[in-house]
């Protein structure tokens, strides 16, 4: 036993050099892949006439080994890194990094060891990051040709087959120009009403945190959960034209739980205990409530109009009129499938997000209360707080770049905030300065160094709702209420950026803003 293990210590002796040759960018030396073959060899060997349970395991290493000396070879000269360990990688170094109050802790250490694009191993797979702007750029403007979008399967599954989030191709590119033509465009913002639904859904929500009594002490409001409520509410409203209610608050619910498990292992849906078994039935509820409703339109479009009916009056005036009258798919109606994946695409795109950003911008104007120029603040605290760290892509061809070879298969995790976080690109980056935005040379800086929406075809097709709501909700914030931190809270990274406790404020209203209050809840929507 002891001769076994001897024999296995110089085989991994022997990786050692090899992967300190790959860190390096070398490909490892025909000398030193002959001399752990060999080795390898006579582990094997050694073990054949009396197999023993430890002689399992040294074939299993062996086996392991070879393969993995094998696809070395054959994926050429990538940038260098670590693999950390076997199977698991760095995923654990990943996780436990981003635990800190560091906001990129993992990619600045290897940045440090080897620059700004480096091989790692996460999640069950071997991936090059960048925290490189021109490999950013090129990157994201090459989807459907050289890359495409690679998500982990816990998110690709709860979604469903036909998100925009998963979707390739032709298909991708008719959807998102669908999106992007409802919610990107000031006009069509304008003109199908969204601004007053936001102004009206704002002022509401903020008159409900407040007594109108006069000497009413200020109300404690956890922030997160208030602004998570208005995009939800507000995206429902654009999607299916249902008011907040009832029916909103069982699906938000239900909603809640599914995006639970995005980050979570997959384990069997059978396993309902598990936080992605929940997520699992969840999905299956919101499929139904929206399926349910997309055959009340149906029904609603069928049937013989009579007296006051106003069905045709309702016509496209929301996503899913749209999408059921076929007008993405050149007049080819969606299955309730699709639709229903689709829907569930957008709100997680709208839900989680800006609000988290609306939520950041008051924690930074509370650390800065002069900083009250609204665009400046977005600008910044989107630059700071990237709530999508990054995303990841799939090479479907081999990448050259910069005497790099990135083989087709290999996965590519395209970092924004490490970009944005970068002193080389922003001055003083890690400190919140919404001033930097005054500057000429910041805002040329936009094109490459400044993402946080992504880009290509796949940049976020919500970018300018996203902005047009948390100005509204700023503006009336700043304008209305008074507020301060009700307890200390502070950021955290993974898997997602947000506050830790929701960040709790007690406001109330300021001198003479008392009397609007109810003025919202009877104006239109």
């Amino acid at each position: 036993m002891l001769r076994r293990l001897l024999l296995l210590i110089e085989v991994f002796e022997v990786l050692e050099v090899l992967e300190v040759d790959n860190e390096k960018g070398k490909r490892p030396s025909a000398d030193n892949h002959f001399v752990c073959c060999f080795w390898i060899c006579r582990i094997t060997v050694t073990g054949m006439w009396s197999l023993q349970p430890l002689d399992v395991v040294l074939i299993v290493v062996a086996s392991l080994v070879l393969w993995e000396l094998g696809r070395r070879r054959r994926w050429g000269r990538l940038p260098p890194g670590s693999l950390g360990l076997p199977v698991v990688g760095e995923s654990l170094r990943l996780i436990a990094a981003y635990k800190t109050e560091d906001p990129e802790p993992f990619i600045d250490e290897r940045v440090r060891r080897y620059g700004r694009l480096f091989t790692t191993h996460v999640f069950g797979e071997r991936t090059v990051f960048s925290a490189d702007p021109e490999f950013n750029k090129m990157v994201l403007a090459a989807e459907g040709r050289t890359v495409e979008g690679s998500y982990p399967s816990s998110i690709s599954t709860l979604l469903g087959a036909h998100s925009l989030l998963v979707m390739r191709g032709v298909r991708h590119k008719r959807m998102h120009s669908l999106t992007l033509n409802r919610l990107a465009s000031p006009a069509a913002i304008r003109d199908a009403a969204i601004l007053s639904q936001i102004d009206h859904l704002v002022r509401r929500t903020l008159d409900s945190w407040c007594c109108s009594s006069p000497g009413a002490g200020p109300a404690r409001v956890l922030l997160l959960d208030q602004t998570k409520k208005i995009t939800f509410d507000l995206t429902v409203k654009q999607l299916v034209s249902v008011d907040p209610g009832e029916w909103t608050e069982s699906l938000r619910r239900e909603y809640l739980l599914l995006i639970d498990g995005f980050f979570t292992i997959p384990f069997p849906s059978f396993l309902s205990f598990t936080t992605y078994g929940r997520a699992i039935k969840a999905r299956k509820k919101v499929e139904a409530k929206l399926k349910e409703l997309i055959r009340k339109r149906q029904w609603e479009k069928t049937a013989p109009s009579r007296g006051n009916d106003d069905t045709a009056a309702k016509k496209k005036v929301d996503m899913l009129e749209e999408l059921m009258d076929g007008a993405a798919l050149e007049g080819k109606a969606m299955t309730e499938e699709e639709v229903v994946d689709y829907l569930l695409s957008i709100l997680v795109a709208g839900y989680e997000t800006t609000s988290t950003i609306m939520t950041l911008a008051v924690k930074f104007l509370t650390d800065n209360p002069d900083a009250l120029a609204l665009l400046r603040v977005i600008n910044e605290t989107l630059r700071m707080a990237n709530i999508i760290s990054g995303v990841f892509r799939r090479a479907t061809s081999d990448i050259q770049f910069k005497g790099y070879t990135i083989p087709k298969g290999c996965k590519l995790f395209i970092s924004f905030r490490a970009v944005h976080l970068d002193p080389e690109y922003f001055e003083d980056a890690r400190t919140f300065n919404p001033w930097r935005w005054q500057q000429e040379e910041t805002q040329q800086f936009g094109g490459v160094n400044y993402t946080p929406f992504g880009g290509g075809t796949r940049l976020c097709p919500g970018y300018e709702l996203a902005r047009v709501v948390i100005s509204v909700f700023l503006h009336y914030l700043v304008t209305r209420l008074s507020w301060e931190e009700a307890e200390k809270d502070r950021l955290v990274f993974f898997p997602t950026t947000r506050t830790l406790k929701g960040y709790p404020i007690n406001v109330r209203f300021r001198d003479g803003d008392r009397n609007n209050v109810g003025l919202a809840s009877g104006s239109g929507s």
